[in-house]
């Protein structure tokens, strides 16, 4: 039982890496900056989840998994903030 619900999680994980890089591929550079943004607030969600994650009490992978959600989320959101605040500047008059 437990060996098919890890071939199911490995099935829909890589089908959702099939079907975000099918999306992402044939978005107009014109949605580019509000996806970003989207993206940007569920990188936000993820950073609350891998926070509780990773303060656990007990030290387990999951504490190690969810350290690694932070760090990358961090970064996401970070880079997320400073690629809007790079593309908003190029529309203010000097």
């Amino acid at each position: 039982m437990e060996n098919l619900d890890l071939l199911m999680q490995i099935y829909v994980f890589v089908l959702a890496i099939f079907v975000g890089f099918e999306l992402i591929t044939k978005v107009p550079p014109t949605l580019h900056t509000p996806l970003m943004s989207g993206s940007n607030a569920i990188s936000g969600i993820t950073i609350v989840g891998a926070l509780i994650s990773a303060g656990l009490e007990e030290f387990s992978v999951s504490t190690i998994l969810g350290l690694a959600a932070l760090i990358f989320a961090t970064i996401n959101v970070v880079g997320g903030y400073l690629v809007t605040d790079r593309m908003l500047k190029m529309f203010k008059k000097k």
